[in-house]
């Protein structure tokens, strides 16, 4: 529900507000995410464990890594072929486990895969447009996020932590690194005064405020569901996203579907 209506919340600010500026929109969303599980401390739902921090760094770098190549391989490629890089994501996580990790899926899972992965195929390929810089930056961005659903996974059984306790560590770590990053890969370096020249509406401000509560509730769940699941479960349910966000697209925001 949370990872669904962000889409919904972000597309509001792109097309309603023409704010164009994602990779801030994400370090406020980590800034959002931490002051979150603080308040959850306070409220009793955690208690804090003393972590080292870089233990908790390939979870933030995984995750950069995934915000940045992603941004880049949308720039580069197509809605099709970025689409169709992220379905990937489903079977190299599935390969990285077995090869690195020692998790050998069930039989009945690989053959489970194969249509889903196929459908979401079948559904990207007509808009498939290929070139070398983007199919690197989709290849950058499938392994990063294959490794940071994984490092979700792992880290949260080797630190012996609940959710909350890592994110406590990794969402300051993550705003920090992206909040440097945005200037840069959001293109405010390239032009003047873009951030005062937006149209700073009370409705802007609260759409920003949704958008950052519900990415607490989305970075969270993430730690929730594959902490209790697995890295190929989260993706099967990203899935039935797609579906959703597709479904919604249309009916809410009026796009066409061939």
């Amino acid at each position: 529900l949370s990872s669904t209506c962000i889409i919904f919340a972000n597309k509001t600010l792109a097309k309603k507000y023409h704010f164009k500026f994602s990779v801030l929109l994400t370090g406020c969303h980590f800034i959002v995410t931490y002051v979150g599980a603080l308040i959850c401390k306070r409220m009793g739902m955690y208690k804090s464990k003393k972590l080292n921090p870089w233990d908790v760094f390939p979870i933030t770098a995984a995750f950069v890594g995934f915000v940045v190549f992603n941004n880049l391989s949308l720039q580069e490629n197509s809605v099709g072929f970025y689409q169709l890089a992220k379905v990937l994501t489903t079977p190299v996580i599935a390969i990285i486990q077995q090869l690195f990790f020692g998790v050998n899926m069930d039989s009945r899972l690989k053959l489970a895969m194969i249509p889903v992965i196929f459908g979401v195929i079948l559904a990207s390929v007509s808009d498939v447009e290929f070139n070398k810089l983007g199919c690197f930056w989709a290849v950058a961005g499938i392994l990063s996020t294959s490794y940071y659903q994984i490092f979700v996974k792992t880290k949260q059984k080797a630190l012996q932590a609940n959710s909350f306790q890592i994110l406590e560590y990794q969402a300051p770590q993550a705003a920090a690194i992206v909040l440097v990053l945005s200037p840069f890969m959001d293109g405010m370096v390239t032009g003047s005064n873009q951030l005062k020249d937006a149209d700073w509406s009370s409705g802007l401000v609260a759409t920003i405020a949704i958008s950052c509560f519900l990415a607490f509730c989305v970075n969270l769940s993430i730690f929730l569901v594959v902490g209790k699941t697995s890295p190929i479960s989260y993706n099967v349910l990203g899935h039935c996203k797609l579906l959703v966000i597709l479904t919604g697209g249309v009916v809410l925001f009026g796009e066409h579907v061939s």
